[in-house]
């Protein structure tokens, strides 16, 4: 995939992110506005990758660090990018650095409606595990 440039995102991408989201993504949430992804670019310049090919933003996914755990959120590529690499190279730089910075398990967040995600996730040798149920609790109206 030499056509293929993984790269941190810039606030001058957002805007863009966001659009991109809500075509490749499967679901939103309470963070996917403006606000917070500005927020997380600010805290982790790292956190967002972003896979481009010819210029075009092909697909995304987050990979944030709290320096204890490593989660990977908001996987996401373009359907007319899917099936060509393009997931597998932004899990492999995600994984890069989280060996970087120390990390041990990386653990993602998916939809159990998303079988195309869950497909692809296991794929990547991630597996679910049955013990553990999220707990969630919004903290904004």
């Amino acid at each position: 995939m030499d056509d293929l440039r993984i790269r941190a995102a810039e606030p001058a991408d957002l805007d863009g992110v966001l659009a991109f989201w809500k075509e490749a993504a499967e679901g939103t949430s309470i963070s996917d506005d403006r606000s917070g992804v500005e927020r997380l670019v600010a805290r982790d310049p790292d956190a967002l990758l972003l896979a481009e090919r010819d210029g075009e933003l092909a697909g995304t996914v987050i990979a944030g660090f709290d320096g204890w755990r490593c989660h990977l959120y908001r996987l996401a590529v373009h359907p007319e990018h899917r099936r060509r690499g393009v997931g597998s190279a932004l899990l492999a730089a995600a994984e890069e650095r989280f060996v970087r910075l120390g990390g041990r398990r990386g653990d993602a967040m998916v939809l159990d409606r998303n079988e195309l995600g869950r497909h692809a996730w296991r794929a990547a040798g991630y597996a679910p595990e049955p013990q553990w149920t999220r707990w969630v609790k919004p903290l904004t109206d």
